[in-house]
């Protein structure tokens, strides 16, 4: 069994002086050095039109290609921009690097954003004009067949087990919701599989943190295939789905 790296910890002091901008959009990247400028300059266009404060931290996760040379080429040209990129030395995987972001990261908020431009200006937008009004803003896809039968049904599957085994009705678990970003560190997934955002949204719930929910177009990559369906990744998603089960019963049981 792998060894798990471990989350930098740091002091509440630390943590409550760097809460000086509004949000910190996570892009992690893995061999996406055509799509990534892409979706830096749609995460400005969103900012910019929503008039927030922001950084923009990119986690590159060992990518092979030039990645990490095209992102430094775009901070020398756009050296006034808060673009920071961190390099990993070994590929950690998205659910890991969600939440080491989460520390590294020194907005109030906290969104996940992929490298590979699928989330609209527009779609980001509609999200941040909700900012202040909830602890979990989470986005629910309107063209969701858009993906492919497959994956629709995957995610669909996905979906109804965790409100079945969660107790709570929602009508889409792994979106790019947007959290407060203590909360990501305080409350994050057990473990760092497809289903870590599912975990986290349902831990929170039971936290009593409050929640909108916001309906959102993504453009689809025509390109690729996907990794959903591989044999990690479905027992990922079977520890995940038990653990929000157990999560469930010890609430029903003795009311934690």
């Amino acid at each position: 069994m792998s060894e798990i790296p471990q989350i930098k910890n740091r002091s509440s002091k630390e943590l409550s002086s760097e809460d000086n901008i509004d949000i910190t959009f996570f892009v992690p990247c893995l061999n996406e050095e055509a799509s990534i400028v892409g979706t830096i300059e749609t995460i400005k266009a969103a900012a910019k039109e929503a008039g927030c404060t922001y950084e923009i931290l990119i986690i590159d996760d060992k990518s092979i290609d030039n990645t990490i040379s095209v992102v430094e080429e775009y901070q020398k040209a756009h050296a006034g921009d808060n673009i920071r990129l961190v390099k990993n030395r070994k590929t950690l995987g998205l659910g890991f690097n969600y939440v080491e972001g989460a520390f590294l990261g020194k907005g109030k908020y906290y969104k996940f954003v992929g490298a590979s431009n699928q989330e609209t200006k527009d779609s980001i937008l509609v999200l941040l004009k909700e900012l202040g009004k909830a602890d979990i803003i989470i986005p629910y896809l309107v063209n969701q067949k858009d993906r492919g039968l497959k994956r629709w049904m995957f995610s669909s599957l996905f979906a109804f087990l965790v409100r079945l085994l969660s107790g709570y009705p929602l009508k889409y678990y792994n979106g790019s919701a947007i959290h407060l970003r203590y909360n990501v560190m305080r409350w994050h997934a057990d473990t760092y599989g497809y289903a870590y955002q599912a975990e986290l949204i349902v831990r929170l719930l039971s936290e009593g943190k409050t929640y909108i929910e916001v309906p959102m177009l993504c453009n689809f990559r025509k390109i690729g295939k996907t990794k959903a369906f591989r044999l990690h990744n479905f027992l990922s998603v079977s520890h995940s789905l038990l653990q929000i089960l157990l999560r469930r019963v010890r609430r029903i049981l003795f009311k934690i």
